[in-house]
């Protein structure tokens, strides 16, 4: 009874776990219009207290018009949110998760919190804009022609995984070709907007967002600042009614690592997504497990190592040789390998300062 009761005791607190988590990230989309407005009124403060000569030569110039442009651009973004957050309390299927005030510290939004809404935000344009073609021509489209060539026949009792999906496009891109995939995320704000855009979306460029107006630095234009863009810039009801294609929520290492999927997948496919561990050698074993025997496993990305110098956070952090030589060891062939493939993320095409990476693109096949 004792052992009952202590495990009754843990699913109550991973439930309320849960449960505070899903109030934080609703509040973090909530308090953007509040959060934003804020961020461009203080810098109304501050010029209000300049020198009048230096105030009237940035009004002359169009300074406090931009002000205003951004104020109305964060209602328009807020617009996009308001509709994002319809509907989510249902998004899990047995699950609710009634609301607690906001007041609660709790589930109260830091500014961690509000820089992923606008990660989501800038999101949107790089896996469903037009504006985001060309990242994801670099990005996506190398890896959906690997699976293409490994896999010419039978395309629909393949079973394709897309773990760290984010919004989706590279699991629907490979749904699209005839597979069947299914794209994990654990990120609340990720799934909120992927659930928008797959589910609510029902025509091509129907919504305009903007999502660099929270880049106050590096803007050679205020109109680069203040672009919008369009999106979706493929309708999501174009995959074909028949088409396996699915979004699966939760921590890769969590959900994967249950019995139920030993040897279930024929591919696994991984795009910036390694390097999100705390363990890279976890990911590495999960896949393995994964994946059925001679099933392959496509990688692209950096090793940004997220945790890394992470405050609180534990992380390790093999370069790249290191890793190669511990996939040989927990089981893998590696088929192909190219090196310092050139690779954007969100990238703003307009600023002034341009992130890039050398990724590595890899094929490997379980033993």
């Amino acid at each position: 009874m004792t052992s009952m009761d202590g495990d009754s005791t843990k699913v109550s607190r991973e439930e309320e776990e849960e449960r505070l988590h899903f109030q934080k990230v609703t509040n973090a989309f909530r308090s953007y219009k509040k959060h934003s407005t804020a961020a461009i009124h203080k810098r109304e403060e501050y010029m209000g207290r300049l020198p009048v000569e230096h105030q009237k030569l940035l009004r002359k110039h169009g300074y406090q018009d931009t002000m205003d442009d951004l104020k109305q651009a964060v209602e328009q973004n807020n617009d996009i949110i308001v509709q994002i957050l319809k509907d989510v309390e249902g998004l899990f299927e047995n699950v609710a998760h009634p609301g607690k005030a906001e007041t609660d510290p709790r589930v109260r939004p830091g500014t961690v919190d509000m820089d992923k809404v606008q990660s989501t935000i800038k999101q949107i344009v790089r896996d469903w804009s037009s504006a985001g073609a060309e990242e994801r021509e670099k990005c996506y489209t190398p890896l959906v022609n690997s699976i293409l060539s490994l896999y010419p026949a039978n395309r629909g009792q393949v079973k394709v995984l897309v773990p760290g999906a984010g919004l989706g496009r590279l699991a629907f891109d490979i749904a699209m070709e005839g597979f069947e995939c299914q794209g994990s995320e654990f990120s609340l704000y990720m799934l909120f907007a992927s659930n928008f855009i797959l589910n609510k979306c029902q025509a091509v460029d129907c919504y305009k967002i903007q999502p660099y107006i929270h880049q106050f630095v590096n803007n050679l234009s205020s109109r680069d600042q203040l672009r919008q863009i369009s999106f979706p810039d493929l309708d999501p009801n174009t995959l074909p009614e028949d088409a396996k294609f699915s979004m699966a929520a939760g921590d890769f290492l969590e959900v994967y690592s249950t019995p139920e999927y030993v040897s279930s997948h024929d591919c696994v496919v991984t795009c910036f997504f390694i390097d999100c561990a705390h363990n890279i050698i976890q990911f590495v074993q999960t896949i393995h497990k994964i994946l059925k025997p001679g099933g392959t496993w496509i990688n692209q990305g950096p090793l940004l190592y997220h945790f890394s110098d992470m405050k609180g956070e534990d992380s390790i952090e093999p370069d790249y040789q290191t890793l190669k030589a511990i996939i040989v060891d927990l089981g893998f062939e590696l088929e192909s390998e190219e090196t310092n493939v050139p690779c954007t993320y969100s990238q703003n095409q307009t600023s002034m300062l341009q992130y890039g990476y050398n990724c590595v693109k890899f094929t490997a096949r379980k033993m």
